[in-house]
């Protein structure tokens, strides 16, 4: 086991490298990057100025016309484009070496601090989209599994497959035209995760205040992934009831509820587990972004949408970096678990 880890964490090097480098050569080619956009406005300035905006001649940079060639080099300079390629790729590498992930070109806060930022509202509907789905999921599947067939299990499949079709952002404007002070009834705040007088309430309105305003973006988040998780379950319990172990256990006359929590349980419990880190880690990291910018709530996912839109190449190559290191290592803790749900499985053997 410990030799399956060590090779791993190894290779955690050369798929960091992989997506990075591939990014950054992407970067190169795209139109429009930080400087193009500041010479542009630099320009436009100008010209509502009243100043001419001559040519510049041939320039790299379109939005460089009209601008001094002296001012040119020192925006270059301000953001790091008066080095080479190859030595900007460099200099970023030994910076994420040691988790150094640079400052915003416009923001002007470190990555690190922006991240941080927006964190509480990535963890508020992560957390507890993930709950949810699996509070309600799991144990619903297991009800399905045991009443395969029966009116329950036709009429609930029915339920989260409707769900399932429903895109979220859907369902998110409809929850706020019934609920949200639309056309009907105002039940629920339309915009952010708290109050704006929060911090004069005492903590038992805090709490409550909190969970109110999440009631609307969860229910929006949640419902389309109650599907997924439930056939899953209902499957694998389906696989292991029908499995000649369980036929002996029943015949040895346990009960059907100790069959079911004792021997079923577990094995059943492989596909899900297995899963169970990357959907933990992905709830945080993989937000809606139409769900966030419909709720007015400023989490990653509008950071990562906003720093692609104005090339700010520094968040989306270090965001792009610390959540690439988090999917390998989430992807390292499934297979942990797996061996924790079923000791028999022996990653050595797979050299």
């Amino acid at each position: 086991m410990w030799n399956y880890l060590l090779k791993r964490l190894l290779l955690m090097i050369p798929t960091l490298l992989g997506v990075l480098t591939l990014t950054f050569i992407v970067i190169q080619f795209v139109p429009g990057g930080p400087v193009d956009q500041m010479m542009t406005e630099l320009r436009r300035g100008q010209s509502a100025g009243g100043e001419a905006s001559g040519s510049s001649g041939s320039s790299l940079y379109k939005g460089a016309q009209g601008v001094d060639a002296e001012r040119l080099k020192e925006i270059q300079a301000l953001y790091g484009f008066d080095k080479p390629p190859l030595e900007r790729y460099v200099m970023m590498l030994k910076r994420f070496a040691v988790f150094d992930l640079g400052e915003s070109y416009f923001q002007h806060k470190s990555v690190w601090e922006l991240i941080k930022s927006k964190l509480p509202v990535s963890i508020s509907l992560g957390l507890w989209a993930f709950l949810l789905t699996y509070l309600i999921s799991v144990p619903l599947g297991i009800a399905k599994a045991v009443r395969a067939g029966s009116r329950f299990d036709t009429l609930t499949s029915l339920v989260v497959l409707v769900g399932y079709a429903v895109p979220g952002f859907v369902l998110g404007v409809a929850l706020l035209v019934l609920f949200g002070g639309g056309s009907f009834v105002q039940w629920f705040p339309l915009r952010g995760l708290t109050s704006d007088n929060w911090e004069q309430l005492g903590w038992a309105a805090r709490i409550t205040d909190y969970l109110w305003h999440l009631v609307l973006p969860i229910t929006a988040s949640v419902v389309g992934s109650f599907a997924v998780i439930t056939m899953l379950t209902k499957n694998a319990f389906l696989e292991e009831i029908r499995k000649q172990y369980v036929l002996t256990a029943r015949a040895k006359g346990l009960s059907e509820r100790t069959v079911l929590w004792r021997h079923v349980f577990r094995n059943a419990l492989i596909p899900l587990v297995t899963g169970f880190p990357a959907a933990f880690i992905g709830a945080f990291f993989t937000g809606s972004l139409l769900i966030e910018t419909l709720f007015s709530l400023d989490g990653l996912g509008l950071l990562s949408y906003e720093s692609v839109i104005r090339r700010d190449y520094p968040v989306v190559l270090g965001a792009l970096y610390l959540f690439t290191l988090i999917g390998l290592v989430t992807k390292l803790i499934s297979d942990f678990c797996y061996v924790w749900v079923d000791p028999r499985i022996n990653f050595d053997s797979l050299d």
